[in-house]
């Protein structure tokens, strides 16, 4: 999937507005991303939100807070403790999330009581701090809404294992949801299944075998019950971070398909590389570039036809 700046197939990502840049926090600052704003703007097309501001916080604003009160978690002024938006971000999440079923991706501000996924910071009704385990208001709705759709926090996205992942992800789900925006047939799915077979093997092969399970009864199935028993096993395969020997395995099971082509000098030289992707001696980048060189020479349609070969625009691999 070719895409560029100016392309206006970018896929539709909701984000958290202070990471574009805009003055919404409540110290009338922002919390701009060079890399959301670089890379990914290349080939996102942002969807911001700031749920504080939507339900009528003004800016600046005293800051609120996740505070334990009883057995329930309510969202509060800081300095006002009956002061609660409580419900107003939550109906604001639902709202937003009734209309957002186009988006393929989040990524919120982490820490916020309103939009954090995780780990938000609570406070008992004296202020004292308790376990920070806290899940944002606004994020908790859309989190319920579309368990499936890739979401990330921006202070994850800067380590590269969690970072390539979300990409990853978020390219799959756009795909998928292509697919499903069109009649889905039996066909359709048949070929989406053998597109990204690989690369839902580096992720988890029992998922893989599952969803193998589920497109043999394609013909035989409600296709709209299918449809999301397939997705439900995608997504969860493909949030399983896929280790280096479980990529290998699948680097050797594609070597396999021009192996015999190949010289002996060449063939010692592609298990070598993949050998030393296996120990972390080099990146995964260096022996899908010779798979996709020796691809050149002995073309095999299967393996070029699969999405584990270019999961993402080859422009982002440079910032993962």
């Amino acid at each position: 999937m070719k895409m560029s700046m100016t392309d206006k197939h970018k896929i539709p990502i909701g984000i958290s507005s202070c990471l574009l840049g805009e003055q919404v926090r409540y110290n009338g600052g922002h919390k701009y991303d060079r890399f959301i704003n670089g890379s990914l703007s290349q080939f996102f097309d942002f969807k911001p939100y700031c749920p504080e501001v939507a339900i009528g916080l003004g800016v600046p604003r005293e800051p609120i807070r996740q505070v334990k009160v009883g057995g329930e978690i309510r969202i509060l002024s800081t300095n006002d403790s009956t002061f609660d938006v409580t419900d107003k971000l939550q109906n604001y999440g639902s709202k937003i999330a009734a209309k957002s079923n186009r988006l393929c991706g989040y990524i919120f501000k982490a820490m916020s009581p309103s939009c954090g996924m995780e780990r938000v910071k609570t406070y008992s009704e004296k202020g004292l701090p308790l376990k920070s385990d806290g899940v944002g208001a606004f994020a908790g709705e859309l989190i319920k809404a579309f368990p499936n759709m890739p979401m990330e926090e921006e202070g994850r996205l800067n380590d590269p294992g969690l970072r390539e992942n979300f990409i990853e992800r978020v390219f799959t789900y756009y795909r998928w949801q292509r697919l499903c925006s069109k009649k889905l047939t039996p066909a359709r799915l048949v070929e989406f299944h053998t597109a990204h077979k690989l690369a839902v093997m580096a992720h988890n092969q029992a998922s893989y075998r599952r969803m193998g399970q589920l497109v043999s009864n394609a013909g035989s199935s409600d296709m709209q019950e299918l449809a999301s028993q397939y997705e439900n096993e995608l997504m969860t395969a493909m949030k399983r971070h896929a280790s280096r020997k479980s990529h290998s395995n699948v680097l050797q099971h594609i070597q396999g398909y021009f192996s015999k082509q190949l010289t002996v000098d060449d063939r010692q030289e592609m298990t070598r590389l993949i050998d030393e992707y296996r120990q972390g001696l080099v990146p995964l980048i260096a022996p899908l570039t010779l798979i996709r060189h020796h691809l050149r020479h002995y073309p095999n349609d299967w393996v070029l036809g699969q999405t584990y070969l270019s999961p993402y625009p080859a422009e982002l691999f440079a910032s993962i």
